[in-house]
């Protein structure tokens, strides 16, 4: 079963997506949520660098939100930094860029998504082990193969890291698809 057919049906009132055209946004039927081994089926990821666990709800093209929870056994504590472990502003980066392209990807992009962009990025506080990390990613603007999204990574509430984030689908740069 794909990732499409375990979404909810429309309830009254909402459109369907428009045929072959899953996820167009405004007419993408909500995801309520994704395991770990779903998102797999979405994202080409895997461990070390898939830092998603969970993922829901989702209006594809639109908005996402994701957790993940941080581990003191993940690699990059081994350096970062001996003593007083921190969570690298780079792995939050690819953290919010992953969830925004579930959200890209559940709306018609292909499976492979690239970080094109990182604009107005700014840590506010640090992500340390034990930490359980709320995402969201909500599209600003984007056409002709690109998306960009504007995120945030947030701990008990407070925010940890926000920015915009621009990614691109290379198979739409190659034909004419839209996304």
């Amino acid at each position: 079963m794909t990732i499409a057919e375990q979404a909810p049906a429309p309830t009254s009132g909402e459109e369907e997506a428009a045929p072959g055209k899953p996820g167009v946004p405004g007419k993408a039927e909500p995801v309520a949520g994704l395991t770990h081994d779903q998102v797999r089926q979405v994202l080409p990821h895997r461990w070390p660098m898939l830092l998603l666990d969970r993922v829901g709800p989702v209006v594809p093209g639109v908005k996402g939100t994701a957790t993940k929870n941080v581990a003191g056994t993940e690699l990059w504590f081994q350096g970062h930094f001996p003593g007083e472990a921190v969570l690298p502003g780079v792995v939050i980066v690819e953290a919010m860029a992953q969830l925004s392209g579930v959200v890209f990807a559940l709306a018609g992009a292909s499976e492979i998504s690239y970080l094109a962009g990182v604009r107005s990025m700014r840590f506010r506080r640090p992500i340390v082990p034990g930490d359980q990390v709320t995402l969201t990613a909500e599209r600003t603007a984007g056409g002709g193969g690109f998306a960009e999204f504007r995120v945030a990574a947030r701990v008990e509430g407070q925010v940890a890291a926000e920015g915009n984030l621009t990614i691109a689908d290379p198979a739409s740069q190659r034909s004419s698809r839209k996304v």
